[in-house]
């Protein structure tokens, strides 16, 4: 029988979805791996790529369509030794959570053949074999062997994730969404079970219509999926967190100095940029004080061991912020590489779930666009977003005297409940200094 193609999960919080564009057409041989369609998420636009060969037999979604739910099917393909009249009768109806015949997302089809029920557990962060997956009722649970093994790393019990692969098995991406459902402690702290004591939420970003009366001539431009988060997430936001701010101006001059050196040295190809030297006195300030890396959740405060860090990019239609992961172990010139490849990968499209969930701290850069200073929105659940204006000259007071300095304002934006005055006012010190003695973050 035709095997379903479904409306993939591109990320956790995803429901429902645009289908931008089709690859393929009716009657089009596709194998493994060929890419079929894109989909417009909440996050940004992804290529789907086929896990199956055969012939597309049907396409039920055409391209454009809005609002299309997760696990809908979008088209039926034919297998090598079936036929259109294969079609008849064939069943469309959606896909439970748990899967069927369902054709997942990309991740799954490059996972490996799932072992016999006989292999041995594996050691951790070894190479050999994942547990095999436990049984329940006398069956054996499904799931991908690097599901499995994501699953023993992280203690996650398979029995309670219901599979998105085909016949329900279980993928990385469902392990990956039982992951994300927790805090970073890896504890249940959901939001379906806030205290009842808490204000109600804000209304969704829909439903805000506003008084259009006496407004010219206009053109309508639909949301898309991400001008709808970003605008939900952000109201959220700004009504629920206690926002407060703190300023402090960076003399760049032995910065700029150091950065022509560095990229006179450099090999072809590294270019190390200002904001390159943020990320990296960002990560190094936060080691210095960790209490500023901390998220809040009603049941602890979570201060992250590692400087995951969140770039604020650009793209068309919104905003999205690549991860620069461990930023605090990492040199300027892994930083400078590794933030070209997820600002191209963002530009195009092209990034992947795990290349922008999670983050610790953001930073916001508007340096480039002439913005002399600015306070950002914090971008949940971290506790702090450090927004970076423009360099440029400014008189100053040196030793009495006035004189002339390359000045750099920065303001960071900090959530009251995770992080203190003290413990801001801290930070800032320390970046200040970091950015003002560059040669400090090279030790």
């Amino acid at each position: 029988m035709p095997v379903k193609v479904l409306m993939p999960a591109l990320s956790p919080t995803m429901t429902e979805g645009t289908l931008a564009k089709w690859h393929v057409k009716e009657g089009d041989t596709v194998e493994s791996g060929d890419v079929i369609a894109e989909i417009e998420t909440d996050k940004a636009t992804m290529e789907v790529e086929a896990v199956d060969e055969g012939k597309i037999g049907k396409i039920l979604v055409s391209e454009g369509s809005e609002n299309v739910a997760v696990n809908e099917v979008i088209a039926l393909l034919l297998e090598e030794d079936e036929d259109e009249s294969a079609l008849e009768g064939a069943d469309t109806s959606a896909a439970s959570t748990g899967g069927g015949e369902s054709a997942p997302a990309q991740d799954d089809a490059k996972e490996e053949k799932a072992p016999a029920a006989d292999d041995k557990p594996a050691a951790s962060g070894g190479d050999k074999p994942a547990p095999a997956a436990p049984v329940s009722g006398g069956e054996r649970i499904k799931a991908s062997p690097l599901a499995r093994r994501i699953a023993a790393n992280e203690g996650v019990e398979l029995s309670g994730i219901s599979g998105s692969g085909p016949r329900g098995r279980i993928v990385k991406r469902d392990i990956e969404a039982a992951l994300s459902s927790k805090p970073a402690e890896k504890e249940a702290a959901s939001e379906e079970k806030k205290s009842d004591a808490a204000p109600a939420a804000a209304p969704a970003a829909s439903g805000w219509n506003p008084d259009l009366t006496g407004l010219p001539e206009y053109e309508e431009i639909p949301n898309s999926g991400m001008r709808k988060t970003i605008a939900r997430r952000l109201t959220e936001s700004k009504q629920q967190v206690p926002h407060f701010y703190l300023t402090v101006d960076c003399e760049l001059d032995n910065l700029l100095a150091t950065r022509k050196q560095l990229n006179e040295k450099a090999g072809e190809g590294v270019k190390i940029s200002v904001n390159d030297f943020v990320i990296r006195a960002v990560s190094l300030a936060l080691k210095k004080v960790p209490a500023a890396n901390s998220i809040w959740t009603d049941k602890a405060t979570l201060q992250c061991k590692k400087q995951d860090i969140s770039v604020a990019v650009a793209i068309e239609g919104g905003l999205i912020t690549p991860v620069v992961r461990d930023a605090g172990s990492k040199g300027l010139a892994e930083i400078s590489s590794e933030m070209k490849a997820l600002a191209g990968k963002a530009r195009d499209g092209k990034l992947k779930p795990e290349d922008y969930q999670g983050g610790t701290f953001s930073v916001s850069n508007l340096g480039m666009f002439g913005i002399k200073d600015f306070s950002a929105i914090i971008n949940p659940p971290q506790g702090c977003i450090l927004a970076i204006g423009a360099g440029e000259q400014r008189p100053v007071v040196k030793d009495g005297a006035l004189a002339i300095a390359t000045v750099m304002t920065c303001t960071l934006s900090v959530d009251h409940r995770a992080v203190d005055g003290a413990v801001g006012a801290e930070f800032m010190a320390e970046f200040k200094k970091l950015i003002e003695d560059p040669l400090s973050m090279l030790l």
